[in-house]
This record gives structure tokens, sequence and C-alpha cells, in this order.
């Protein structure tokens, strides 16, 4: 018995002292507990099916290169954030584009219309020339608008920038995958090729990003990621002749200095920079009104603040009038805008000075304006007399050729303007298309007659924009429905290339005041240089003539 009772109590003696005066038993230490897991970094991310894969590759590239956070999702694997149409949380926009071939006359489109010809209903402007997308984009558009009509053609970029001219085509592409031999289409009164685009834009599609399980890495994504990001656009307007003087002075002396801009001084100051080609020096004595019947111009110093209210940055100095008051004028001038901090190009106050580019570095792009006189005579500058760079004899061509080559292989855009004979003829004569073609072929991305008071056609070539004469913007010329048409060439840069051009059409009254032409007028315009325009593709070796 008692060899029993002892093995009870070494059995379960400690349970029965414990009682409830007891001590109670001394806690664990928390360092024994296991800790809840801190977060998995970093976390897989993917895209949801309808992402076309351009649109998901890109916005991958920019989320992954947090590499603390964001890895890619491999093949198969479930990803932990995914991107898609919706979601929690906000990451970017994708924008597209409407655009026709470059010779198209409307300028305008709705969403509706746009939609009506994705689904193969009758109606809308879209109707009469066929509907195009970008194959990589079709996945997205379907879940948005539902399956497209078999109307609907779809391809690569390069296949439908040709087949929009062979078929008189409308395309949708992406916004930073256009070419400038398209013409970009406002929807409902909005265009993607100009600054400050409201977020209704009709063609921007939001991207957002979603977790099931880990919220915590959305804090990590981009809000704002896009393919049209401002920062990397760049918009020069480019003009036609200037000349403040004749009868355009005698409408400021009549009306005022603030007058002649006032229709069209939004326009030109909303590009980043804005091209002059003043042809007329100042003068602090120049007669207040200048005689009517004279072709030695000259203007007065207040009627500069015409050039400020258009936000003038970039002057040139090709045109044949700025030595008709003798080289001190000229001179005179250059300082009045070295003062305001204007650049100038195609003149200077020596020959080697005229043939020294303007430069402008402004985001992604390095832009490189050159210009020359074609003309001749006391506009051009010598050894040590200041003028126009001349490009009368072929030696001097082949000298600006040689600067556009050497130009472009340092990484700069040449845009290169010519004062060229003058001729009021919508097309531009034989050897003019030939040498504005070889600037072209040289590593011009844009080029330009700066002569022509009659604006001229256009010409497409490669990836290079001609316009053989844009007209007046400021001078008295209303003697014909010629002289009074004018364009505004925006050239709209993106990502470090020439992305297009965005035209617009004025017309001149009262002398020297340009104003908007309405929808009747524009069409009129661009009939008569469509006329005379055309287009040799770099991706087909056929010239449209």
């Amino acid at each position: 018995m008692n060899l029993l009772f002892s093995t009870f109590l070494a059995l379960f003696g400690v349970a029965g002292c414990v009682g409830p005066h007891s001590e109670e038993p001394t806690p664990v230490h928390s360092s024994n507990v296991p800790a809840e897991a801190p977060a998995r970094w970093p976390v897989t991310i993917g895209c949801d099916p309808v992402i076309p894969e351009l649109v998901c590759a890109r916005f991958l590239d920019a989320a992954t290169q947090d590499q603390q956070h964001f890895i890619r999702s491999g093949v198969g694997q479930s990803p932990d954030v995914r991107v898609g149409l919706s979601g929690e949380r906000r990451v970017g926009t994708w924008t597209l584009a409407l655009a026709a071939p470059f010779f198209t006359l409307d300028s305008n489109s709705s969403l509706a219309s746009v939609r009506s010809a994705w689904s193969g209903e009758a109606g809308g402007k879209i109707s009469g020339h066929g509907l195009q997308v970008d194959s990589e984009l079709v996945s997205l558009l379907t879940a948005l608008w539902g399956a497209p009509a078999a109307s609907v053609q779809a391809g690569d970029v390069a296949q439908l920038l040709e087949a929009s001219f062979e078929k008189d085509a409308w395309t949708l592409v992406s916004f930073d995958q256009l070419h400038p031999h398209w013409k970009v289409l406002e929807i409902d009164g909005q265009s993607p090729m100009r600054r400050n685009l409201d977020p209704s834009y009709g063609l921007h599609f939001a991207l957002n990003a979603v977790s099931d399980d880990r919220a915590d890495a959305l804090a990590y994504l981009p809000t704002d990621w896009s393919n049209r990001d401002e920062s990397q656009m760049t918009i020069v307007a480019l003009t036609g002749v200037t000349a403040i003087t004749r009868g355009m002075s005698r409408l400021i002396e009549r009306k005022g200095v603030d007058y002649p801009a006032k229709d069209v001084a939004d326009l030109l100051s909303s590009a980043d920079f804005t091209h002059i080609s003043n042809e007329v020096s100042f003068l602090s004595d120049c007669p207040r009104p200048h005689p009517r019947k004279t072709m030695r111009f000259c203007s007065h110093d207040s009627y500069i603040k015409v050039l400020e209210q258009v936000g003038a940055d970039i002057i040139e100095l090709t045109g044949n009038h700025n030595n008709d008051y003798g080289t001190d004028a000229f001179l005179r001038t250059l300082k009045m805008y070295e003062e305001r901090g204007w650049k100038w190009f195609g003149g200077g106050k020596d020959r080697e000075s005229s043939k020294k580019p303007a430069t402008i570095e402004h985001g992604p792009h390095r832009l490189a304006f050159l210009g020359c006189n074609a003309v001749g005579g006391s506009a051009i500058s010598k050894e040590k007399k200041p003028g126009a760079r001349p490009c009368v004899e072929r030696a001097d061509f082949e000298d600006l050729l040689a600067d556009v080559r050497r130009l472009r292989s340092e990484g700069w855009l040449p845009i290169v303007t010519v004062q060229y004979w003058e001729k009021y003829q919508y097309f531009p004569m034989k050897r003019q298309r030939s040498q504005f073609e070889e600037l072209a072929d040289a590593g011009a991305v844009v080029v330009s007659g700066s002569q022509a008071h009659q604006p001229q056609g256009f010409g497409l070539r490669g990836a290079s924009f001609i316009h053989y004469g844009p007209g007046n913007l400021f001078f008295d010329q209303m003697q014909t429905l010629g002289t009074r048409q004018e364009f505004v060439d925006m050239l709209v840069f993106y990502g470090g290339d020439l992305l297009g051009v965005d035209v617009h059409a004025l017309l001149l009254e009262e002398y020297g005041k340009p104003r908007p032409a309405n929808t009747q007028e524009t069409h009129r315009l661009l009939r008569s240089v469509f006329k005379y325009s055309h287009r040799k593709s770099g991706l087909v070796p056929e010239d449209r003539d």
C-alpha cells in the first residue's frame, strides 16, 4: 500500500497542490510566441487579358522600376496585383486618337460617330470612310464597346497608315503611335494634339489596379502614368510672312497696336515656342503711318508689341526687306530681340553668324532652326555685313545640306525654312519642290517656305513634313483671296520625334488683322492646296503625285 500511495503522489501531487489561493504560473515570455509575418516584398504584378499587350508591357516597365515593391508575374501565375479597366486605385490613362489621311478636309468627329462605326451602324462622318483600328487595341475596345462590326479593319500601325491613304479610311491608334502623315481629328471639339486636354476627352481610357490580398501594395503604384505625358510634348507654331508696315501700319495707327493680333494671339501664344518670320527691321523714327505705295519697309519700334502679344520666341531673318533702311537698323533690331530673350536664325550680324542655328532643348526634344534666302540682293549677309544666310548658288545650298546632316547626326531635329522666289500660286515650282525634298532627305524633320504671300501645298516625305508656303501672317495684302488665306502649322513633337502637325487656317482682314477661318473658308483653302500636295511614304516607293 505504501508503494502504491507513493506512486499516486508522484503522479498527481503537483496538480493536487494547486488551489484557489496558489500562485499563478509564470507566463511564457512573448518572444516565444510566433509574431505576425512581415509583409512579403516585392509582390507580383500583371494585367487582365483585356489590357493590350503593348499597354501592359509599357505600364509594367514603369511599375517594376520600383524593384523593392514590384516584379512581373510569371507565365501562368496569378499576380498579387492586377491592372485592368476597373479596380480600387486609378494608376494611369491610355489615350487614343482618331486619325485620317493628312489630305482630309474634315477636322472633327464625335465619340458617338466613332462608336457607331465600331458597331457597324450607319451615320456620322466616319461612315463615308470606313474605320480601322490598331490590332493591339481590339481587346480593349471590345471590352468597352462590345465586339466590332465585320467592316472594322485591324492591322499593325504601319499597315494602317498605308491603308488609310489607299482606302481613305479613318483610324483609331494610340496617341504616341501617330505619324506626321496623319491628320488628327477633334473628338467633340477636343484634340489630343493640344495642351491641357480635358479629362472628358472621349478617347481617354482609365487603367486601374486591384488586389485580393495585397491592397497595401497599391499605394506604391503610379497614379498618373500615361502614353500622353504633356511633359514629353513640345509644340512649335510655325508661321508665314510678317511685315508690320504699309497698310498694317495705318491699321495700327487707327485702332491701336493691340488690334491686329487680337483674334490669333491665344492660338499663337498657346505653343511652347512661336516662330515669326519678320521681314522688316524696327526704327524709332519709322513713318507713322507708313506710306501706302512703297516697297521700302520699316516698322516703328512700338509695333514690336504685336510680336510680344503672340508670344514670339524665335525670329527668322531670311526675309528680303530687313536691310531696306540700312545695316544699322538691322543690327539695332537684333538688339531689340536680344533684350526680349528671343532667338533668331537664318540671318545675323555677318555671314558666319547668319549660319548659326537657333537651338532649343525642351523636354526630350533638341530642336535646331536653320534658314536661308534663295533670292539674293541687298538682303544677303557678307563677311562683315548683316543680313540673311544665302542659298542662291548651289555651293551655298550644299553648305546648308551639310549643316542639316551634321545637326541630325548630333541628335538635333532640324527645322529648315527657305525664303524662296515668290510666286502667287498654290503650287510650288519644280526646283523649289526638288530642293525642299533634298532638305528633308538630308534629315530635316520640317521644311517650310517662308517666301509665300499666297499659301502653297504640302509634301509628306518619309517622316518629314514639307510646307511649300504657309502664306502671310501679318501683312497688308488684301488684293486677292489667295493673299488673304493663311496657315499656321502647329508642329507637335512627342517622345523625341515629330508626332504630327495640327494645321490651322486663317483669313486676313482690314489690311493686317488675321482671324481663324470658318469651316467653309478652311475647306476652300484646303481644296486649293491639296490639289497640289503630294506624299511619298517611308514605307513604299511610290509618290502620290
